[in-house]
């Protein structure tokens, strides 16, 4: 059986709000994060709409100028969010946690992309003798869960993990497992993104990944017909899982039940999802048996929904493989990325932020911009507008690049 696994503590820095009061709103009132992209008004970029984190103040979140010089922007996303996340657990290592019992699995994508590019250029101009110190320990992808660690006396067990955009829920469902079976007592977990550079925009771009649309209405629109591709944005969504007993005996807030989570790969192709769903289907039913599902749970499906074509209609296939076709009709989906834009590595750390204070309130946030149904994507996605329910599971898929598939199942407590 293992332990149980709650949540207490949630982070947030995206394109719709730098606190999770601030998200949260932004999400159940439709609001959009999208913008036409600034701070490159003199680089000719295939696409201009991204959704870019607006108003960041480090400071805010406890970052001094000091940390900001040696932290790429995405690791200054991460180690904001966790500070968020766990000033709002209450946890205190060496006082209501052994230091060697709290860990942290915080990945990215892709890492410090803004440095690289930085210092590649230093180096073509000036040569390698100009290269920072700093390079190296700012731009790799594990630096994000080292700092947090560090700030947090977290010696347990410290795992960034990097599935491309399902990186977030699998860092999220590790963290899950390794405290169900023992080896931590609360982990700091999820997923950070800065790579909204022309470099990036402009591989992803020439791939056909991103949205061709030159309107912020058509730009991000999940599961319709008039889907062209994603929509690249920025941030961190950070939670903090922490073992039941140990939530329950120092009086925490928990948010929801962490209850299940599928892992599974397409073995397919680099870039392009299985077309039949099937492995995607077996991730998701995996994380089902394990948080106990029954014909009657209340689900909500925080779906990849990532407004391309290939992906929407494997989603849909694999939700109705996973569940059944009639469980599949009756379950609330919705993406929100249809808000945020494609966060990357942190879009599954944020999706599990919405889909646990979906579970927690009562309420499913939209899929917005949907107008056109797809008759390939024929399921709820609550279209345009917040819905009510008496949820009991929420749901959150990732399916990212290289065929990772992933999927956390959370429980109302």
């Amino acid at each position: 059986m293992g332990k149980r696994v709650v949540i207490t503590g949630l982070g947030t820095i995206s394109p719709v709000g730098n606190t999770v009061a601030d998200f949260w709103d932004s999400l159940i009132n439709g609001k959009s994060g999208l913008n036409f992209i600034q701070g490159f008004d003199d680089v000719d970029l295939p696409v201009r709409i991204v959704a870019q984190v607006k108003n960041f103040d480090p400071a805010a979140d406890g970052l001094e100028r000091a940390d900001i010089r040696k932290m790429d922007l995405y690791c200054q996303y991460a180690v904001a969010a966790a500070n968020q996340a766990v000033k709002d657990s209450g946890l205190i290592s060496g006082e209501n946690i052994d230091p060697d019992r709290l860990g942290v699995y915080v990945g990215s994508g892709i890492g410090g992309i803004n440095t690289f590019v930085r210092e590649t250029l230093k180096y073509d101009e000036e040569g390698a003798r100009r290269i920072s110190p700093l390079f190296i320990p700012t731009m790799i992808a594990n630096i994000a869960s080292g700092n947090i660690a560090i700030r947090h006396n977290a010696q347990g067990p410290c795992l960034p993990v990097v599935t491309a955009c399902a990186t977030g829920t699998h860092s999220v469902g590790e963290a899950f497992h390794a405290i169900k079976y023992g080896m931590a007592d609360a982990i700091i977990t999820g997923g950070a993104e800065a790579a909204i550079h022309p470099m990036a925009i402009g591989g992803f771009a020439n791939s056909r990944a991103l949205t061709n649309a030159e309107t912020l209405e058509d730009a991000c629109t999940p599961f319709d017909a008039r889907r062209s591709g994603f929509t690249m944005a920025d941030g961190a969504g950070v939670l903090v899982l922490e073992e039941y007993e140990h939530a329950v005996k120092r009086g925490a807030t928990i948010y929801a039940e962490v209850a299940g989570y599928g892992n599974t790969c397409d073995a397919h192709h680099y870039t392009a999802p299985r077309p039949d769903g099937i492995p995607a289907s077996k991730a998701i039913r995996m994380a089902f048996d394990e948080a106990r599902y029954t014909d009657k749970d209340v689900v909500y499906i925080n779906a990849h929904g990532t407004s391309t074509p290939l992906n929407d209609k494997t989603e849909t296939n694999a939700i109705k493989l996973a569940l059944g076709e009639e469980a599949a009709r009756k379950a609330l989906i919705s993406s929100t990325k249809s808000m945020t834009g494609h966060m990357l590595g942190a879009a599954g750390g944020i999706e599990l932020i919405a889909s646990a204070l979906a579970v927690k309130h009562g309420i499913v946030p939209p899929t917005i911009n949907y107008k056109e149904p797809d008759p390939e994507c024929d399921l709820n996605y609550v279209p345009n507008k917040a819905v009510k329910a008496d949820l009991t599971i929420a749901v959150s898929n990732s399916l990212g690049f290289g065929g990772h598939n992933a999927c956390v199942v959370l429980r109302k407590i």
